[in-house]
């Protein structure tokens, strides 16, 4: 990973993405030990973590990584699922964190030097060009390791630098219980 001491650095997770990658790796992200690597290495201005939560149910899987990462330098950013139904009546959530990504993103690129995005998501390439052409220099993590690729083809063409998740599990990673 190409960082700079002197580098002024945000991190945007997109926490969906980046769970389905690590998943599709069977492994799992020591988020202390990220953040640690990431302010060892340069100025970390800020670590974002999105998310979006199901409200109303008793017990929600990602509060207690969400309470973890908050407590641990990360800013979570969250909203509720949204339930719907469609034409057939399946009934189907939507949790799309891609604008507050965005807004933060491009709020952030006069203050930073290097953006760290933790995502494959193709709908990103567009702000990535976007945040280059403010002088900031955007790197991408996801994985082509996995079937299929996690990251979309246009997303790592457009980034500074592309860096396969598989690749940073010796610095931040751990295998998944039971794989």
């Amino acid at each position: 990973m190409h960082l700079y001491p002197n580098d002024r650095l945000a991190v945007f997770i997109d926490g969906a993405n980046l769970y389905a990658a690590a998943r599709g790796l069977a492994a799992e992200l020591d988020f202390r030990r990220m953040i640690e690597v990431f302010r060892e290495r340069a100025r970390l201005v800020r670590a974002y973590y999105y998310t979006a939560i199901v409200e109303g149910e008793e017990y929600s899987p990602v509060r207690p990584l969400v309470d973890f990462l908050d407590y641990n330098g990360f800013t979570v950013v969250t909203k509720p699922v949204r339930r719907f139904t469609d034409a057939q009546g399946h009934t189907r959530t939507k949790g799309n964190m891609d604008i507050e990504i965005a807004v933060d993103m491009l709020g952030l690129a006069g203050d930073i030097d290097h953006a760290i995005l933790f995502s494959g998501d193709g709908d990103f390439r567009r702000l990535v060009e976007a945040v280059q052409a403010k002088g900031v220099r955007v790197t991408v993590v996801s994985t082509l390791k996995t079937q299929p690729p996690q990251i979309a083809d246009d997303l790592r063409r457009q980034a500074d630098a592309f860096i396969d998740l598989a690749d940073l599990m010796e610095l931040f990673g751990r295998q998944r219980a039971g794989a």
